[in-house]
């Protein structure tokens, strides 16, 4: 690939995570399917706050922890996405930048607040999360920068961006402006219900060519294409999408490019404290590797032991320098 200021431009939802442990009762009684993202509306998201106990705040999003995974990797990455002029707004811009991602979407001064996802961790490590979109449902065909997206190796959509209409009409023109520029775009299917609710437009992107890396849980992989057999669905998503990355939680991650199939074992932890953004990070190694001309199989080691940093403790960002443990693991990245 030619040059760029970006390794990773990401457009995502912009949303502040509120952390809680839980019991499996406790998921009951609010009525949650254990390992899923519930989308509530706001009168919801003020009722559950008081219900979940002692919380940890922090700046989250799927594509916008990408973008954190990929600035302490050390690469260069650029956020998209929308916030209401608040003080959760004002929290995520902050947290944002402080964790060197480049972001300058404006606020909106109007509407819906900040959004947030309350995010319930059971003592297994499983997340459990009920997302009140709120401001970043406004993204528009208007917040992307085409001087931005051209000058990214890779734009990366998350899959919850589907949701909301002026949201998808970005992801479109971001696509469009990226693959007008000789760029490369991934997208992550974000979650098997979410999967359930756009099917047929997932696998339009991926057969009209507006995909050129598409990232998928086992679970996510199999909804997509309606099958209990994971290999029935990877040789799928082998023949929709020019690089195919399916994640196994435990079992590793397998790269499919063809007939070609590349796997890689998750990198060794201790214990699983929290999931979440493990998947986002997982994005964030192996785009950073790609971008930087590793091998499909380089830049999949690379994304597990960014997965892994992310599994050993509560919150979906780095808490560690992922630079400094790929280095130490013969991963480093060249900048």
């Amino acid at each position: 690939m030619t040059t760029s200021r970006f390794d990773v431009t990401a457009l995502g939802n912009a949303i502040v995570d509120i952390l809680a442990r839980a019991e499996e009762s406790d998921l009951v009684r609010e009525g949650m399917v254990k390992g899923s993202m519930s989308l509530i509306d706001e009168a919801r998201a003020e009722a559950l706050y008081p219900a979940i106990g002692p919380t940890v705040l922090v700046s989250g999003g799927s594509a916008a922890n990408t973008c954190a995974g990929v600035a302490s990797l050390g690469g260069k990455a650029a956020f998209i996405g929308k916030v209401r002029n608040d003080a959760l707004g004002v929290s995520f811009t902050h947290d944002i930048r402080a964790a060197g991602v480049h972001f300058t979407t404006a606020p909106a001064e109007e509407g819906p607040t900040t959004a947030r996802c309350y995010i319930l961790v059971t003592p297994d490590g499983e997340r459990t999360m009920n997302t009140f979109l709120g401001a970043s449902q406004h993204l528009g065909p208007d917040d992307v920068d085409p001087a931005i997206i051209t000058d990214s190796q890779f734009i990366y959509l998350e899959g919850y961006l589907w949701d909301p209409p002026a949201a998808k009409l970005a992801f479109r023109r971001a696509a469009e402006i990226a693959h007008g520029a000789g760029r490369k775009v991934a997208l992550s299917l974000s979650d098997s219900f979410c999967v359930g609710r756009y099917r047929a437009e997932f696998i339009e992107l991926l057969r009209s060519g507006t995909v050129d890396v598409l990232f998928a849980n086992e679970g996510e992989a199999m909804s997509l294409y309606e099958t209990d057999d994971v290999v029935t669905a990877l040789a799928n998503l082998a023949k929709d999408a020019p690089v195919a990355v399916m994640t196994r939680s435990e079992k590793g991650a397998v790269v499919a490019s063809g007939s070609s199939r590349v796997q890689v074992a998750a990198h060794p932890i201790e214990r699983v404290v929290d999931a979440t953004g493990a998947g986002d990070l997982f994005a964030a190694g192996f785009l950073t590797g790609l971008s930087r001309g590793s091998s499909h199989a380089e830049a999949a080691r690379l994304g597990a032991l960014c997965a892994a940093e992310i599994l050993s403790h509560m919150g979906a960002r780095p808490e560690t320098s992922l630079k400094t443990l790929a280095a130490e693991s013969g991963l480093f990245v060249a900048a």
